[in-house]
């Protein structure tokens, strides 16, 4: 039952995602890209709070006491955040957000492959490959509309 809820649960995931990056990206066009991202980890660090203070259980591990290279999944987030928030807007939400799921698909599939970071090993096969091909076909396909556009709009005015 779990199993069947998880993939409902990373769709809707992805969805905000795709929402937060198109906010992050027009606030960042307003305030400019740093302070963007701070005001959306500002944001975050609050709601979180709240949430681990009224709703996580105790555990024995603390944030102290957790090996330091687990706490650099926080600098990728800042990486990310700025990224987006420089890119949305000068190459709109959908070419960013496939651009940032290709990244994502052939870093997890590297993950994947030689077990980096502790997780269980998962073989490069032919389909993964295939899913790799596919996700770049999209990209290509995305950029080249979006060129055509500009191409469009150039040569109106």
């Amino acid at each position: 039952m779990l199993l069947t809820l998880i993939y409902p649960l990373l769709l809707l995931g992805g969805a905000v995602l795709a929402a937060q990056s198109s906010i992050n990206g027009r606030l960042g066009s307003t305030v400019g890209v740093l302070a963007s991202a701070w005001l959306t980890f500002s944001m975050g660090a609050v709601v979180t709070f709240l949430l681990v203070f009224f709703f996580e259980p105790h555990h024995e591990a603390t944030l102290f006491s957790v090996p330091k290279w687990q706490l650099t999944g926080a600098l990728f987030g800042v990486v990310y955040m700025l990224a987006i928030v420089f890119a949305i807007p000068r190459v709109g939400t959908a070419a960013a957000t496939v651009a940032v799921i290709s990244g994502q698909m052939l870093m997890s599939l590297m993950i994947d492959h030689f077990g980096w970071l502790g997780n269980t090993r998962l073989p490069l096969d032919s389909s993964r490959m295939i899913a790799i091909v596919l996700l770049a076909g999209a990209l290509c396909l995305i950029y080249a509309s979006n060129a055509r556009r500009e191409r469009l709009v150039a040569h109106s005015t």
